[in-house]
C-alpha cells in the first residue's frame, strides 16, 4: 500500500497538468517586459521632441528680448526659463531672467523662475530711450560714437496777428472820438530742411541743419476816422536760404538707478538768411521782399532730461537764448534805423511721451517761452529832411505758449519718421505749426 501511495504521487507531479501551468506565467511576463521597452521607447522620442522646442522657444525669447544665447548662459553657469512664452519686448522695458531658484520651482526645469520686467530701465543691449518728437533733435540721446545721421525735414507755420490802436478823446465809456488804427498780418511760413549729426564720441555730438525758407507776409491796415475810411494793403513774398544752425550736444547722464537722461545741448543761429532790415521797401516803408532769416546771431544754451517709466517717457527741458544786437544805420519810411538788439529768451518744457507697441509713440507736452523786450535806437527825419536825435525804446515781453503734441514711428532701425504739431496757447504764439521730419542713419557706428 505504501509503495502504491509513492507511485500515485510521482505520477500526479509528472502529469501533463503541472507541465501545462507554467508555460503561460513565462509568456506574461515576456509581453510585460517587450511592452514596458516600447514604452519606454515613446517617452524617449517625446523627451527628445520637448527638448528640441524648448531649445527653440529659448532661442526665440533670446531673440526679442535682448538676452543672450542659451549656448552662452549654458556657459556662464545661468539658468533659463524654459516652457514660458517669449514675451514681446517694448522700447522702454527691459525683460531679463531672474536668478535661478536654488531651492527649485515647480513646473521650471533647473529651478528657474520665469522673466521679470524691470520697470524704466532700456532693453539689454540698448541704452536708448524712445525718441520724443515733440522735442526735435533734443528729443533722444546723442549718436553713436562714428555714427553719421542725416534727416530731411518739412514744416509749416501760421501766425496771425490783429492789432487796434485808437488815437483820441474818450467821452463815455461807449463813446470815442479820434482815429482808429486796426492792422491784420498774416503770415505763411514753409521750411525743407537738410541736417546732419555726428557721433565723436559715445557721449558727444556735433551736427548742422540748413533750411529753405519761403515766406510770405500780408499786412492790411485801416484806419479810421470820423469822415474817412482808407485801407491799406501789402503783400510781399521771399524764397532763399535760413538762418543755418550749428549745435551740440553731450549727454552728462545715462538712466541709471532711476536718473534720467541729462543732455546737454548748444546751439547757435547764424544770421545767412536775408534778414527784414535790410529787404528793399517802398517810400513808406512796407516791404516788397518778405525776410528769410532773423539777421541776428543767437546762442542757445540748453538742458533736456529724458526719463524712461515704462510704458511710458517722461521729458522735459529748459534753455536760455541770447541774441546779439547790430548796427544798422537804414531808412525805413521818415526814420532812420540805428541799433536793434532783439530780447533774450526763457524757455521750457514738460510733457509725456506713451509706448503703443514696439515701433509707435505718442507725445504730449506744454512749451512756454518768455521772450524779453527788444531795443531800438532811431532818429526820425523831419519834412525838411533834417535828421532828429537818436531815440532808444523797448517793445513789450512777450509770452509764447504753445502745446504739443507728436507721434514717431520707427520703420526699421536706421529709419524713423517724426511728425509734430504745436498749436498756440497765447495771444504771442504762433497759429499752428507742424513739422515732419525723417531721420536716416548712413553710418552705424559703434
Amino acid at each position: 500500500m505504501r509503495g502504491c501511495r509513492y507511485l500515485i504521487i510521482a505520477a500526479l507531479a509528472a502529469s501533463p497538468a503541472g507541465a501545462w501551468a507554467a508555460p503561460p506565467k513565462t509568456r506574461a511576463a515576456s509581453d510585460i517586459r517587450s511592452e514596458l521597452a516600447a514604452a519606454k521607447a515613446q517617452i524617449a522620442a517625446q523627451q527628445q521632441m520637448l527638448d528640441a522646442q524648448d531649445q527653440r522657444l529659448r532661442a526665440l525669447e533670446a531673440k526679442i528680448t535682448g538676452m543672450q544665447s542659451p549656448a552662452q548662459l549654458a556657459t556662464q553657469g545661468q539658468a533659463v526659463p524654459s516652457g514660458s512664452t517669449p514675451a514681446v519686448s517694448r522700447p522702454v522695458p527691459a525683460i531679463a531672467a531672474a536668478p535661478a531658484n536654488t531651492g527649485g520651482t515647480e513646473g521650471v526645469p533647473g529651478g528657474a523662475q520665469p522673466p521679470l520686467e524691470r520697470v524704466g530701465q532700456a532693453a539689454p543691449g540698448s541704452d536708448r530711450p524712445p525718441e520724443v518728437a515733440v522735442l526735435g533733435t533734443e528729443g533722444s540721446v546723442v549718436t553713436r560714437k562714428g555714427q553719421l545721421t542725416t534727416e530731411f525735414g518739412a514744416e509749416y507755420a501760421r501766425a496771425d496777428r490783429n492789432q487796434a490802436i485808437f488815437r483820441g478823446v474818450e467821452l463815455i465809456p461807449t463813446v470815442l472820438v479820434g482815429l482808429y488804427n486796426i492792422t491784420e498780418n498774416n503770415q505763411d511760413i514753409m521750411t525743407l530742411s537738410g541736417a546732419a549729426r555726428y557721433g565723436v564720441t559715445s557721449k558727444f555730438e556735433l551736427g548742422v541743419r540748413v533750411p529753405f525758407v519761403h515766406r510770405a507776409n500780408n499786412i492790411v491796415s485801416s484806419p479810421v476816422n470820423s469822415t474817412s475810411q482808407t485801407t491799406t494793403s501789402n503783400a510781399a513774398q521771399g524764397t532763399g536760404l535760413g538762418d543755418v544752425e550749428l549745435s551740440a550736444r553731450y549727454q552728462i547722464f545715462g538712466a541709471r538707478g532711476g536718473w534720467p537722461y541729462l543732455i546737454g545741448n548748444l546751439q547757435v543761429v547764424a544770421p545767412t538768411g536775408s534778414d527784414p532790415f535790410t529787404v528793399p521797401r517802398n517810400q513808406l516803408g512796407d516791404e516788397l521782399k518778405a525776410a528769410t532769416g532773423s539777421g541776428f546771431w543767437g546762442v542757445s544754451p540748453s538742458l533736456t532730461a529724458i526719463l524712461p517709466s515704462d510704458p511710458a517717457v517722461l521729458f522735459g527741458s529748459i534753455g536760455y537764448t541770447r541774441n546779439f544786437g547790430r548796427s544798422f544805420g537804414v531808412r525805413i519810411g521818415d526814420a532812420i534805423l540805428d541799433y536793434v538788439r532783439p530780447g533774450d529768451a526763457l524757455s521750457f518744457s514738460g510733457g509725456i511721451g506713451i509706448s503703443l507697441n514696439q515701433r509707435t509713440s505718442i507725445n504730449l507736452g506744454y512749451a512756454h517761452s518768455w521772450a524779453f523786450g527788444t531795443k531800438t535806437r532811431i532818429r526820425a527825419i523831419a519834412n525838411d529832411g533834417s535828421v532828429g536825435l537818436p531815440v532808444e525804446s523797448e517793445s513789450r515781453d512777450l509770452q509764447v505758449g504753445r502745446f504739443l503734441f507728436g507721434m514717431t514711428y520707427r520703420v526699421n532701425d536706421r529709419t524713423s519718421v517724426n511728425w509734430s504739431l504745436e498749436v498756440g496757447a497765447t495771444r504771442d504764439a504762433t497759429n499752428m505749426r507742424s513739422v515732419l521730419r525723417i531721420p536716416l542713419i548712413i553710418f552705424a557706428g559703434h
